[in-house]
């Protein structure tokens, strides 16, 4: 039962060892210009996370609409730097990680092109204890941007404590008045929105969830308008310059908030299968692994080698890997996706012989690659060209 991947990979000079990840091009070059619709004239961020191949890194970056990129380490910040993929990295998550923060005072290259997320006085001693120099560096707010009820839950992402005004310019004036510091900008990413899909499965979860969304984007709307005035009171009407916001499925209403000057996005350039999940749009999936047949326990039923590639949060079955190609396959209710063997039944499965491959499509982005040191991207079925992964270019953050 070869498939269009099967052809395409067929084609390499050896056989690829398993998981083999492939890339389609025609689908992550459509989803990017899709971004870049969505983002109505905003520029687009590019979240490495959700990437997680250099390559891909830098074909998206050469998509008119998309500039910088928003990585999730120090490390990797530095290394994207010296490897010339971008000169304009958000790091969005705080770092304690005194080695490389002490790599970045003493590079004059890395502070121009890096900024530093802090969301706490502690982050800004961090970087006193590491550098070994007192040149600026460059550092921007993470603000809470959860949805807040007088009473009741929060809800969002349990990430930043600066929710108050006063609590985020407190921070910015600390900043300000602490030698050897810069203040770039400002975080407010709505993961509520941006993160959770809202389409599918049990229609009464999904009429919530819009209606959280609906309430999220009305109330950051205000509250994005009251810290800007705050901030402009602080620093003056031209500055902080930088204002993040937003994710694949928020572009549409974060680029539409005045104050935001750019969205990040990135599991949209390969559509995963929980980004099948939403209402507003849908990517065309982009990233797929396979893996062989190894047994046929009986009929209706094939093994394949690994599969288990689960994907972060909330452990649940959308965590799984979707079975994609050929169709008709599903995972077990009672093994699921194993660690090194994976049991799959459905109509497709006498069709299947020892040897065959399955691809599946992960749940998230760029989880799937942190399993490989080769991505192979591919145009119809050929493949143009196998690029490395983090891995294969030997980093792990």
């Amino acid at each position: 039962m070869a498939t269009r991947l099967d052809r395409a990979v067929a084609g390499l000079p050896e056989p690829p060892p398993a998981p083999v990840a492939v890339v389609d091009l025609d689908a992550f070059d459509a989803n990017a210009a899709d971004l870049v619709r969505r983002a109505a004239g905003t520029p687009v961020r590019v979240a490495t996370k959700s990437l997680r191949v250099p390559g891909l890194v830098t074909r998206a970056l050469a998509t008119p609409g998309f500039t910088g990129v928003l990585s999730y380490t120090l490390r990797e910040a530095l290394w994207l730097v010296h490897h010339g993929v971008s000169d304009d990295v958000l790091v969005g998550y705080p770092t304690v990680d005194e080695a490389a923060l002490r790599e970045l005072t003493v590079d004059d290259r890395a502070r121009a092109a890096v900024t530093l997320m802090v969301d706490d006085v502690a982050h800004l001693d961090l970087v006193d204890r590491a550098r070994v120099s007192g040149r600026p560096v460059r550092v921007a707010l993470d603000v809470d941007a959860g949805l807040r009820w007088r009473t009741g839950p929060h809800l969002g992402l349990r990430r930043s404590p600066l929710r108050e005004p006063a609590d985020v310019v407190s921070l910015a004036r600390a900043v300000l008045e602490r030698p050897g510091f810069e203040l770039a900008g400002v975080m407010t990413y709505e993961g509520q929105v941006a993160g959770v899909p809202d389409d599918g499965g049990d229609p009464a979860r999904s009429t919530a969830v819009r209606a959280v969304k609906t309430a999220s984007v009305r109330q950051l709307r205000r509250r994005r308008r009251e810290l800007a005035a705050a901030l402009h009171r602080l620093v003056g009407p031209d500055g902080p310059g930088l204002w993040n916001a937003g994710g694949t499925g928020s572009l549409e209403t974060s680029a539409a908030d005045p104050v935001v000057t750019e969205v990040s996005a990135g599991s949209g350039l390969l559509g995963p299968a929980l980004f099948d999940g939403y209402r507003a749009f849908r990517p065309r999936p982009a990233a797929f692994f396979g893996v062989p047949v190894v047994r046929r326990p009986r009929a209706g039923c094939v093994t394949v080698a690994g599969g288990g590639l689960v994907a972060s949060g909330a452990a649940g079955r959308d965590r799984l890997p979707l079975p994609w190609a050929p169709p008709g396959l599903r995972l077990t209710g009672l093994e699921g996706a194993g660690e090194v063997q994976t049991p799959l039944v459905g109509a497709a499965a006498d069709r299947l012989s020892v040897g065959d491959r399955v691809w599946f499509r992960h749940a998230k982005s760029g989880e799937l690659f942190e399993h490989v040191q080769q991505v192979h991207l591919v145009r119809g079925d050929v493949v143009e060209e196998s690029v490395p992964s983090y891995r294969g270019c030997g980093q792990s953050w």
